[in-house]
């Protein structure tokens, strides 16, 4: 979602801020309630969790941007006929921004689950509505005015992870340089950080010292803490492409859908700069736009999504009245399903390179977003991949980076790659080609980073050695099939989920859908199924098989 620039977004003003005709206000009152709030009053508060979205009828609401160090910027006012809220409002996420009445108001207020009714309901009002709900959360990333405050060194490996964690999951923040900010200076003192450490400021004024994802997720008010006792139709593991088409599929067509993911929504294709083969996109579109897309569209028909949330292990064994399967997550909680979808996908795979741990995140990375584009800009990289992803990564690269040194062990990329980047790499001056080659060697100290790289040839036995502070690894990846070790589903000789008939007969001597594990009623879908071809399309298009096999599984539970 964070993908559209400033200028485009000014361009779109008039769809970020639309004006509801009386007809279209009086069509909208019958799935919210009517309220009046006095002058001063605040209708959403920066940090805490947003009530819905507010139809404005009469008066004025004044709306600001907030960050927990209490600078505030005025965004709009809001008249009669506009509407205050933005893509959070779907699910009742905190608000991004404070709603302030100017005056005496008469709003109408829609609940999520109000909001959600009136999109499919009205499906024409309901286009324009989720378009500048979309066009308000982008403009609210690009404008690094609200949200948490990132205090730190720039480009340090924790401040870099906190902020590629926020912004894989669409979420806007801004950065001070602790070395340039005199009050920045004084709370890092005052909170006894260690130089180094990046200190985070949340809406609500909470001040963390180096927080993990989680607990600056659950600062922020990203992570779903209520119980989830009901059961769902279908549980989906894993947020990526193949786990968000089968979440927006299956809520569509009227099941009841959670989806958990431990990092972000978009999987490894969140990640890709552009991918320029999937159908309906002849420019391309970015990983990143793409998934958040998706994300979008599965609140907009119900499905509940659990980001950051980690499952630990599946439970089979379908004890209960209802015979349900049981998701137990690592904070404990339990999610009941009838069925469930395995879409972990895949780990980002660690090549035997001596020393390689200690530069994670100090160097070393296994993506390509803007930030390590614009933190190499003018320098030398080396990046070491064959497949699409490297060459989507090489090309996007390419466009910051002096030089890019792409090494491959082949003796050449048609063996994974599409003929597309192929051809777009041959024709970009700055990569170089390295085949038949595999680095050896990191150099430099974990305070510092990354200092240099070495390769060898394994043709020639030339070893060489470049003076490089980013290594980009796209080498692969290994199933993410930990938490299922406990159901003992079927899987390949490397691990990844066997489906259909390769998965042998049931225990119950059906014969498992195409898609359907060794399991009954747990499916697999996208990079961690077996003999899946590991592109987005095809992840999506397994993810919308999926549901009309789901149910049809179901349907012959219910008549059992």
């Amino acid at each position: 979602m964070a993908d559209d620039a400033p200028s485009e977004l000014l361009s779109r003003r008039h769809q970020m801020f639309p004006l509801l005709t009386d007809a279209e206000m009086a069509r909208m009152q019958r799935f919210g309630t009517r309220q009046t709030h006095a002058p001063g009053a605040h209708l959403a508060t920066a940090g805490e969790p947003a009530p819905g979205l507010f139809v404005v009828f009469e008066g004025v609401v004044a709306v600001s941007e907030r960050d927990g160090m209490g600078r505030v910027t005025p965004i709009v006012q809001h008249r009669r006929g506009h509407f205050m809220g933005e893509v959070g409002a779907l699910s009742g996420k905190p608000s991004l921004v404070d709603g302030v009445a100017v005056g005496d108001v008469d709003v109408l207020l829609l609940l999520p689950s109000q909001l959600r009714a009136l999109i499919i309901a009205e499906a024409d009002l309901g286009e324009g509505l989720v378009r500048a709900l979309i066009l308000r959360r982008v403009a609210l990333i690009a404008s690094g005015a609200s949200g948490p405050v990132l205090i730190g060194q720039p480009n340090s490996a924790d401040l870099m992870r906190l902020q590629n964690f926020l912004r894989r999951n669409g979420e806007p923040y801004h950065v001070v340089d602790v070395g340039t900010d005199a009050d920045a200076a004084a709370l890092m003192e005052q909170s006894g950080a260690a130089v180094g450490e990046p200190l985070v400021v949340c809406p609500d004024g909470t001040v963390l010292v180096d927080p993990t994802d989680e607990a600056l997720a659950r600062c922020i008010g990203m992570v779903d803490t209520v119980a989830h006792d009901e059961l769902f139709d279908v549980a989906v593991v894993g947020a990526g492409p193949a786990g968000l088409s089968t979440a927006v599929y299956a809520a569509s067509e009227g099941l009841r859908v959670v989806v958990v993911d431990c990092r972000s929504y978009g999987g490894q294709a969140g990640a890709s700069a552009r991918i320029e083969n999937y159908l309906g996109f002849p420019t391309g579109i970015s990983g990143a736009a793409l998934a958040g897309r998706a994300y979008v569209q599965a609140q907009k028909f119900g499905a509940e999504i659990l980001i950051p949330a980690q499952v630990q292990s599946l439970d089979c064994t379908r004890n209960g009245p209802d015979r349900e399967l049981a998701l137990r997550l690592t904070d404990g909680r339990r999610l009941r399903a009838r069925t469930v979808v395995i879409a972990s996908g895949a780990r980002y795979r660690r090549p035997d390179v001596p020393r390689l741990k200690e530069f994670e995140g100090r160097g070393v990375w296994y993506w390509a977003s803007a930030l390590e584009a614009t933190m190499c800009a003018k320098t030398e990289v080396v990046l070491v991949g064959g497949g699409n992803s490297a060459g989507q990564a090489a090309v996007f690269l390419s466009q910051h980076a002096a030089k890019v040194y792409m090494l491959v062990r082949g003796p050449s990329l048609t063996a994974s790659m599409s003929r597309y980047l192929i051809d777009r790499i041959e024709a970009t001056p700055n990569i170089e080609l390295k085949p038949h080659t595999a680095v050896t060697a990191l150099h430099g100290d974990a305070p510092n980073g990354l200092a240099a790289v070495s390769w060898r040839d394994h043709r020639t036995a030339v070893q060489e050695e470049k003076a490089l502070r980013n290594l980009f690894l796209f080498v692969g990846a290994d199933p993410e099939t930990g938490w299922l070790s406990g159901c003992s589903a079927a899987v390949d000789a490397h691990g990844f989920v066997l489906t259909g008939a390769a998965a042998g007969a049931a225990p119950d001597g059906r014969q498992p859908a195409a898609l359907e594990s060794s399991i009954p009623g747990v499916f697999a879908v996208g990079d961690v199924r077996s003999g899946s071809v590991k592109r987005v399309g095809g992840a999506i298009g397994e993810g919308a098989a999926a549901v009309a096999q789901i149910h049809q599984y179901l349907a012959a539970v219910d008549t059992s």
